[in-house]
């Protein structure tokens, strides 16, 4: 076994808390039962990870082999990389049959023709998903597997989730590889970004709704006790205005766990308004503007916005429909005539 392959599963090995090697080992498959039961789980870490090593050896394990444990990692540690969502287009609306070992046939072929020293490793899992992991080199290097890229895509559907590596220049690659592996002829960004790949998820296959049936929320108790000479007045008009709050907010968030999004953007167009006796615009041109929000958790950091009382009830539609946007981007885009750079298929 080359040096580079075993030295790249002990820090794999590594990087995995202890309770949880045997399980993820046995969920890689490379190494028998047998062999498994060879190893102490309750030696510190390091010691077993040198273990794990020689057995490695034993079995003659190669960096593709390396590369599916370090998949398999990453699909439980999912929320440790950044996620961006990208979605791809046909010219028509006509549906194909998805085979995925033309698939992974074509993605290897394009991406290949383009660079020759890249690891491409896949692993399909029970949703339909597809997971790729990219490992990037030069001409004159070999790849680099501790700086790779990730894709999720979910067959049949236009859309795919890509951490990618720190050489940006490898994505236009990457897109490229994509559209012709699934016959697809554009892919753009979707400008939402976030460390939880399931809530992005949730999100694109409207899996998460904001429409939810409107309900009279009971008072709410205890937090805000009023003084005995308060006017009874304004006491209940500061009671009322709690209740239309969260009412509102229950029309439009609904009650449940928002999806954890961290980074949205979209472009806004619109005509600038003024009294035409002042003559303020010499060209009736359009306002144009780029929007971004970024925050650890942004949908619920809007949906706290009106009763922390730093924004009016009901919020602003530029605020709540990012989801929504979300979902139409090629839609809107399409109609506002703003398309970003994008990558169209040859």
């Amino acid at each position: 076994m080359d040096e580079t392959v075993a030295e790249y599963i002990r820090r794999t090995v590594l990087k995995i808390p202890r309770d949880e090697i045997k399980m993820m080992l046995q969920k890689w498959g490379f190494l028998s039962e047998a062999q498994l039961q060879t190893l102490n789980f309750q030696q510190i870490k390091d010691n077993i990870s040198q273990e794990v090593v020689q057995l490695c050896e034993e079995n003659s394990a190669d960096i593709k082999q390396a590369a599916v444990l370090d998949i398999i990692y990453n699909h439980i540690y999912q929320n440790k990389r950044m996620w961006s969502v990208y979605q791809m287009k046909k010219t028509g609306e006509e549906l194909e049959y998805f085979d995925i070992t033309d698939f992974k046939t074509k993605f290897k072929r394009r991406l290949r023709s383009a660079l020759k020293n890249v690891t491409i490793t896949f692993k399909e899992y029970e949703d339909n998903a597809i997971w790729i992991r990219v490992a990037w080199g030069t001409p004159y290097k070999k790849p680099n597997q501790y700086k790779p890229s990730y894709v999720v895509y979910h067959s049949q559907t236009p859309y795919v989730f890509i951490s990618s590596s720190v050489l940006k220049s490898t994505l236009p690659l990457l897109c490229q590889a994509l559209i012709v592996a699934s016959n697809y002829h554009d892919i753009r960004e979707m400008e939402l970004r976030s460390h939880s790949l399931n809530s992005l998820k949730d999100i694109v296959f409207k899996r998460y709704s904001q429409k939810f049936q409107t309900c009279t929320p009971k008072p709410l108790q205890g937090g805000n006790v009023e003084p005995e000479n308060a006017d009874i007045r304004i006491v209940e008009e500061n009671r009322s205005e709690k209740e239309r709050i969260h009412r509102l907010n229950q029309e439009v968030f609904g009650s449940g766990p928002q999806p954890k999004l961290e980074f949205a953007q979209y472009r806004l167009e619109t005509m600038f308004k003024s009294d035409p006796k002042m003559d303020v615009l010499d060209k009736k041109e359009p306002f144009r503007c780029l929007v971004k929000f970024s925050s650890p958790h942004l949908l619920e950091s809007l949906k706290s916005l009106a009763p922390a009382g730093m924004a009016d009830a009901p919020l602003s539609p530029l605020l709540t429909c990012i989801p929504h946007k979300a979902r139409n981007y090629f839609k809107i885009r399409e109609k506002k005539g703003l398309y970003p750079e994008s990558f169209v298929s040859p």
